[in-house]
């Protein structure tokens, strides 16, 4: 009597550890939110994951907690590893900062998950979105302002609302490149690089313009006082 060949066992499912589990919960959340923006239902949202509500419910009290923890995955996270620090480093050209900075902050928000959030908290008015608009005038703005002063022989000081619009202009510029690319799949210029490079080029020589006079009147003022000594 022939005996059947031996079926091999299936291999068992990992079993997640509770915060493995959360993790996956807030990357697969992400994903839904990009997609259906943050109107999905806590329903849809379990079902989308494969759980049931009640277990969606142990990791997270509430729609908000899980909104939350994807803000910090997405916006914060990237901002933690100390690229931006960069722009502080003296010892270096300002052009070459800031380019070297925007090119890794691009990489890091370029994509569709990331710009598709951004403009859905926006539209639903999320207290993400504006959290983040305050993380950008202070951790980057504010910085840039400040390097830039330096760079052109001016007073350290608190930026000038004039000065933190004009980062603004240069900073939103370079963001829309993204959105016009992975949002409406528009034709743009595929050197990234280059994009950002001429970006820079065009924020400091207006930065300078601007600052030249003042950068003048405070040398004249220092060698008035050294005349007078």
């Amino acid at each position: 009597m022939n005996k059947k060949p031996p079926t091999s066992a299936r291999p068992k499912s990992k079993r997640l550890s509770p915060e493995d589990r959360r993790q996956e919960f807030i990357r697969k959340a992400t994903e839904f939110f990009a997609d259906e923006g943050f109107n999905g239902g806590t329903r849809e949202l379990a079902r989308r994951l494969g759980v049931t509500q009640p277990l969606l419910y142990r990791y997270f009290p509430s729609k908000d907690d899980l909104i939350e923890e994807v803000y910090k995955k997405v916006y914060l996270e990237p901002l933690e590893s100390g690229w931006e620090k960069r722009l502080m480093d003296r010892s270096r050209p300002i052009r070459e900062r800031l380019c070297e900075f925007y090119n890794a902050y691009t990489d890091a928000i370029f994509t569709r998950i990331w710009l598709r959030i951004y403009l859905f908290s926006g539209l639903k008015g999320l207290e993400i979105n504006r959290a983040y608009v305050n993380v950008v005038r202070d951790k980057i703005l504010t910085r840039i302002v400040r390097e830039c002063r330096a760079a052109a022989d001016l007073p350290a000081q608190k930026p000038t609302a004039a000065e933190l619009e004009m980062a603004w202009v240069f900073h939103g510029g370079i963001f829309y490149y993204g959105i016009r690319k992975y949002i409406y799949e528009a034709s743009v210029l595929e050197d990234k690089d280059k994009m950002i490079a001429d970006a820079v080029d065009v924020y400091l020589a207006s930065f300078t313009r601007i600052a030249e006079p003042r950068r003048l009147s405070r040398r004249s003022d220092r060698l008035q006082l050294a005349g007078e000594d």
